[in-house]
């Protein structure tokens, strides 16, 4: 019987959340390669250990509550290819959408860090 009342009660709990309540997400929105890639190189910079490897998943889960996947698949498209040299790499530093996708990505990072290390 506490079962059945337990699972009566999820519908309303699930309706009274509001759907815009968190925008960006979660990481669980993020494939699992690129939360991985990022743990990896987070680690890389801060260290091998279990409190590196738990900050930088709590990074990557911060990151994820502010930027829905597709701003940051766009910011660090335009990071990775800003480092490309040649003329053409310029768009990638320089264009008003570079700028403001790396600076929307460098604000994320800048909260994680806060709330993380």
């Amino acid at each position: 019987m506490i079962r059945y009342v337990g699972l009566s009660i999820l519908p309303l709990l699930l309706a009274s959340t509001p759907a815009s309540a968190n925008p960006a997400g979660t990481a669980e929105d993020y494939p699992t390669a690129t939360i991985v890639d990022y743990v990896l190189g987070c680690m890389q910079t801060n260290g091998q250990t279990r409190q590196a490897l738990e900050s930088c998943a709590c990074s990557i889960d911060v990151i994820a509550s502010i930027l829905p996947y597709d701003h940051y698949e766009r910011a660090e498209t335009f990071k990775s290819m800003s480092l490309t040299t040649g003329e053409n790499a310029g768009l990638f530093r320089e264009s008003a959408p570079a700028r403001a996708a790396r600076t929307e990505l460098k604000r994320a990072q800048a909260e994680a860090d806060v709330r993380c290390f």
